[in-house]
């Protein structure tokens, strides 16, 4: 609820100098989208950065090494998992709702940001 509303309070204090807001992170859970929904509105657009188990554990223990994290595949493992069972449900009522759009995130930090650019310049237009 903390972050929903400090959300809430974030775009209200910006709207009218915005085209939208690009939000990371949020919902995780299909319950943090209702309740953004609920508080907030309904999203024009939300972004699925899609890439396979591989790329995805690759760059959590990449991460890992660059933060000096000691976190060992078992535990990159246990995340992925995680991530996986929260956010098959988010996807499919996103989906539903046809507000989804994949993005291919194999490439580099380049070419996965270049996607997102052109998806969203496309929904913009």
């Amino acid at each position: 609820g903390i972050v929903v509303e400090l959300l809430k309070e974030a775009m209200v204090s910006k709207l009218g100098d915005t085209k939208g807001f690009l939000i990371d992170g949020c919902p995780q859970e299909l319950k943090d989208a209702e309740e953004f929904e609920s508080k907030i509105g309904e999203p024009k657009l939300v972004l699925c950065l899609d890439c396979s188990v591989e790329t995805m554990s690759s760059r959590l223990l990449m991460r890992n090494r660059n933060s000096q994290n000691s976190g060992s595949s078992e535990t990159t493992e246990e995340r992925i998992e995680r991530y996986y069972q929260a956010s098959k449900p988010l996807i499919a009522y996103y989906e539903s709702k046809t507000q989804l759009c994949k993005v291919d995130a194999e490439g580099t930090q380049e070419d996965v940001f270049l996607e997102i650019c052109k998806t969203i310049d496309s929904f913009l237009k």
